[in-house]
């Protein structure tokens, strides 16, 4: 038995990997195209494992995702890859079509072929688990009802959209194919291993840099958030016992605005990495002109999953950040690996532009 994880070099894919391993011996075939955020480092603890494969490519790749599946016979594929930064697709759409949309398409593609062909056996136990995002709902008002897998899909920004579009297809290929397929749509994640273009890690990076530490608008726009090994527990529950062609929203039951989890952050490097000349981070925020269409707020209603599956976070969000700094504190090797010309590039494009200042 063999599992096929697209995307396991990246953040949250990263981290299932470890994560799988960790808690059993079933073989892993990653397929990652190793785009900026796609890190082998994540994974350098696994070098000389038997039961870990890495193989560089894209999804969008149908020769190559057909090799895979006949060489390897997974009875699982977990589709983590996509791109998935709401700048960088204000900027570039058009990456974020190829990979989120014509990408999916070509692995269900594949994946209904491979399906198709097995014998009933193995037909039968066969599963194509799709992770995605709440932000395929678009926003809510500040004293609306959380997500629920019931609400209307109401993208904002082209990388939502794109999204949104490969939640469709995975349904579309269900019901029309009869491809046993979960979908996942997850809140915010933070931990180890986050590139450090998101809030979190960007965050903890530029403070202790000593650089201004950039807040959009108001910084009260509020979002669930997620411990990424949380997740990846949830994860396995879904591809264990869902429900076939069901969705399952994942959350950490940890709503708050931004600006608090700046201030968090910045408390919590007081304590363990004290700035120098005796003053604390907060004096490093600045707040930078929001970006278009940015969606006020995302809130998970996560008791489906609960209700069904029996999976609840373990993480409150005091123990989860906690780790996550900690992690970024004793790993500063990572940090600056991952810091390439091209990450420092964008990273000025994006805040310089906005503030006036790095």
């Amino acid at each position: 038995m063999t599992i096929l994880v697209t995307g396991g070099a990246g953040f949250i894919g990263a981290n299932f990997v470890l994560d799988w391993l960790e808690h059993c011996d079933e073989p892993v075939i990653n397929l990652d195209k190793l785009t900026y955020a796609g890190n082998l480092h994540n994974l350098d603890s696994l070098q000389g494992d038997v039961r870990y494969i890495f193989v560089q490519g894209d999804i969008g790749d149908r020769a190559l995702v057909d090799k895979l599946l006949a060489a390897h016979q997974p009875r699982a594929i977990i589709n983590f890859a996509a791109e998935s930064h709401v700048d960088r697709s204000i900027h570039g759409p058009e990456d974020f079509i190829q990979t989120n949309v014509v990408g999916t398409f070509r692995l269900l593609e594949a994946a209904r072929h491979y399906w198709q062909a097995q014998a009933d056996a193995s037909k039968n136990i066969f599963r194509f688990l799709h992770v995605s995002t709440d932000e395929v709902y678009g926003t809510l008002a500040h004293d609306a009802p959380a997500f629920t897998e019931d609400h209307k899909i109401e993208p904002n920004s082209p990388y939502s959209a794109s999204k949104a579009a490969s939640d469709h297809l995975v349904r579309a290929w269900h019901h029309t194919y009869g491809l046993p397929v979960l979908t996942t749509n997850c809140s915010n994640n933070y931990g180890p291993l986050h590139f450090p273009e998101k809030l979190i890690p960007l965050i903890i990076v530029n403070a202790l840099a000593g650089k201004n530490l950039p807040v959009y608008g108001d910084g009260m726009q509020i979002r669930d958030w997620l411990y990424v090994r949380d997740h990846c527990s949830a994860i396995r529950r879904v591809l264990d016992t869902g429900r076939l062609g069901e969705t399952y929203n994942i959350g950490g039951w940890n709503e708050k605005p931004n600006i608090e989890i700046v201030q968090t952050v910045c408390r919590l490097l007081d304590q363990l990495r004290p700035r120098t000349d005796g003053q604390g981070y907060e004096t490093q925020i600045t707040y930078v002109k929001d970006r278009p269409g940015h969606d006020r707020r995302y809130a998970i209603d996560a008791r489906k999953i609960e209700r069904e599956l029996g999976w609840k976070p373990a993480e409150t969000f005091d123990t989860g950040i906690r780790k996550t700094v900690q992690w970024y504190l004793d790993h500063p090797e990572w940090v600056a690996q991952v810091q390439s010309g091209a990450y420092r590039d964008w990273v000025a494009k994006q805040y310089e532009d906005k503030s006036g200042t790095a």
